[in-house]
């Protein structure tokens, strides 16, 4: 539960928060405090956890009333493709860190107009973009291509996939529901970043014909009525009244709602925004153009400077599960401080490429610095810093976009509850991190979102605080040399890893 406030004078309202990560799915309810898949999958789990959730509600004395609405976060860019006749998946879901679409990026870069595409949508082509994702499955998916062809062919990010089936889907009176918000539709590479809407010179850049393809209204992220209701399970009727990104969640649910506030959530991977306020911001230092989230009733929009790290748990996983290093992830931080650094060792863990601010899609996943001496506690160490390098990497070049350095990085997730990376973090980039106590910030921002919208709390100075209590801070500890030398090595060892994909002669 989230931490209790007073809104509104009705203590008995709890809002719902389905959170569809890449690796995991919850539903949680708050009170006013605060690769591939399988589309049917996704949605079971959904399903799977309301239950549960639902169950341990009502054993705590509550009833099912008293949830007002409920939001939704989920992972972006993953694409789903169904029939819009049967209402079924036409093929598992490319999910967002899928890279089989790396030979496309390469052609579509080389491409006339390819240049101005992070002017109007806010990013350049990369393999985690949901209009490349399409642009695959049209090639390569035999069942995609014919509903194409016949105009039957629904496609959309794993929020519209769920909005629609919880509705009811073919089933639903008065016709499917087909939405997304804008904090999903700005990562898709159709919709103009500062319009909101799709954009007919880059649908027609990613070869897309609007007659043969159903897309979902674009629709801003916090609304009473455009997400319909649940249809089914214990839960009927009950509103969907918000859906975000994952990170957009994340960014309110750590009350980032001024311009400067930034945050890390630190996942499978790791991924940042920085509130630029009402205005979208182009990058010059290899960052991407984002929504950060738009909670409609006439408040102005918030966009983002965003930067993403493809390796953070996933690098923990890599330890745990391939080099078998220790049992859990849990134990890593045991592991790293039987070492008092990393031993001149750097992992440079680019299993599929570097992401921002990088963008080398030739790196591969490299190890330097081995010695006779090494340790696992100096690997342990160094994947855990890889995180933390490319994070303070990106923070540069949030300070370089923006004009100004910010004063401290709101963290959650996973990994952030390492004590190790936390301090590495501080130590690497030079500013407070700031981790509070409620780690569920993606569930919570979706929750605050739907509670907006439904008069659970009445404006965004009510949300500032929502479950912010019991904060730990993690200050730098390391002098400004020791900071920048560590920084250069690190720097020299992505250089070095560039190219390893590349054909050798």
């Amino acid at each position: 539960m989230g931490d209790k406030i007073r809104a509104n004078g009705d203590e008995s309202a709890f809002v719902g928060s389905i959170d569809q990560g890449t690796t995991s799915t919850r539903f949680l309810i708050f009170n006013q405090a605060g690769e591939r898949h399988d589309p049917l999958e996704l949605l079971r789990s959904v399903e799977t956890c309301i239950q549960h959730a639902v169950s341990d509600f009502r054993a705590s004395g509550h009833h099912t009333a008293q949830i007002r609405a409920i939001g939704l976060a989920n992972q972006r860019e993953t694409l789903v493709a169904w029939d819009t006749a049967t209402g079924e998946p036409l093929c598992d879901a490319v999910v967002w860190s899928d890279t089989r679409t790396a030979p496309l990026v390469r052609e579509l870069k080389a491409r006339d107009g390819a240049d101005v595409l992070v002017h109007r949508c806010g990013q350049p082509p990369s393999t985690s973009a949901s209009a490349i994702k399409l642009l695959w499955l049209l090639c390569h998916v035999e069942a995609v291509a014919r509903a194409y062809d016949a105009g039957r062919l629904a496609v959309g990010t794993v929020d519209t996939w769920l909005i629609y089936r919880l509705n009811g889907g073919v089933r639903r009176p008065g016709g499917p529901i087909y939405v997304t918000d804008s904090t999903n539709a700005s990562r898709t590479m159709w919709m103009d970043i500062r319009t909101r809407q799709y954009d007919h010179e880059l649908l027609s850049f990613f070869g897309v014909d609007r007659a043969k393809l159903t897309l979902p209204t674009i629709v801003s992220s916090s609304h009473p009525t455009a997400f319909g209701a649940l249809a089914y399970g214990p839960l009927a009727g009950t509103r969907i009244a918000a859906c975000l990104g994952d990170q957009s969640a994340a960014l309110v649910g750590h009350g980032g709602f001024s311009p400067g506030k930034a945050k890390s959530t630190y996942g499978t991977g790791c991924f940042l925004l920085y509130n630029v306020g009402p205005e979208p911001v182009i990058s010059k230092n290899g960052l991407q153009a984002t929504v950060a989230y738009d909670l409609g009733d006439g408040r102005p929009p918030a966009y983002a400077l965003e930067g993403s790290v493809s390796v953070a748990g996933s690098g923990i996983n890599f330890l745990v599960n391939n080099l078998d290093f220790v049992d859990s992830h849990k134990a890593i931080d045991h592991l790293a401080l039987s070492v008092p650094d990393n031993g001149g060792v750097y992992f440079v863990t680019a299993f599929s490429g570097l992401l921002a601010p990088y963008w080398i899609d030739d790196a591969q996943g490299t190890l330097f610095g081995l010695t006779a001496h090494t340790q696992k506690g100096h690997i342990a160490r160094a994947t855990l810093e890889a995180v933390c390098h490319q994070t303070a990497a990106i923070l540069d070049a949030m300070a370089a976009d923006s004009g100004h350095a910010l004063d401290s990085l709101a963290v959650d997730g996973g990994l952030a509850g390492s004590d190790v990376c936390m301090q590495t973090q501080a130590d690497l980039s030079g500013i407070p991190v700031d981790r509070p106590c409620m780690r569920e910030a993606t569930s919570l921002g979706a929750a605050l979102a739907a509670g907006l919208a439904t008069g659970v709390w009445d404006g965004l100075d009510q949300l500032v605080h929502v479950g912010t209590s019991g904060r730990s801070l993690f200050r730098p500890g390391i002098v400004k040399e020791e900071r920048c030398a560590r920084r250069r090595r690190w720097a020299r060892a992505v250089e070095m890893s560039r190219g390893w994909l590349a054909e050798v002669a």
